[in-house]
C-alpha cells in the first residue's frame, strides 16, 4: 500500500502483518469479484474492487477518518500440492492515495 514493490513482504508472517496494518486503516475493507476466478493450471488470478472506510494512520495522508475508498486491484497466486505458495498482488495505489490526499510521487 505504501506503493513499493512488495519485496519487504516475505512470508505467511509477512503477510499477516501487513494485511493487520491495512485493517487498521481500513478496518471495514470489503472486496468485491468484478470477474469470476481465472485458473490455468497451477495459478488463480481474480480481479476485485474494495471499498472502505478510512479510520486515519497512513502516513501522509491529509483526508479525515471517516473518508470512504474505492480502489481495484488483480491477485495472482500459484497453487501448489492444494495451497497458495506465492502471491502476487496488483492494486491500484495511486486510486488509492488520490483520495486519501497522500504524496504518491517520489522526488
Amino acid at each position: 500500500m505504501d506503493g513499493g514493490d512488495g519485496n519487504s513482504i516475505r512470508g505467511t508472517d509477512g503477510l499477516v502483518a501487513w494485511i493487520a496494518q491495512t485493517r487498521t486503516a481500513f478496518p471495514d475493507l470489503r472486496f468485491s469479484l468484478q470477474i469470476d476466478p481465472l485458473i490455468a493450471g497451477h495459478q488463480a488470478c481474480v480481479r476485485w474492487t474494495a471499498t472502505g472506510t478510512y479510520a486515519g494512520g497512513f502516513p501522509g495522508a491529509k483526508a479525515q477518518p471517516g473518508t470512504v475508498v474505492t480502489f481495484t486491484g488483480t491477485d495472482t497466486l500459484r497453487i501448489k500440492n492444494g495451497k497458495f505458495v506465492e502471491y502476487w498482488l496488483n492494486s491500484d495505489t495511486l486510486q488509492l492515495l488520490t483520495q486519501l490526499r497522500a504524496p504518491w510521487g517520489r522526488p
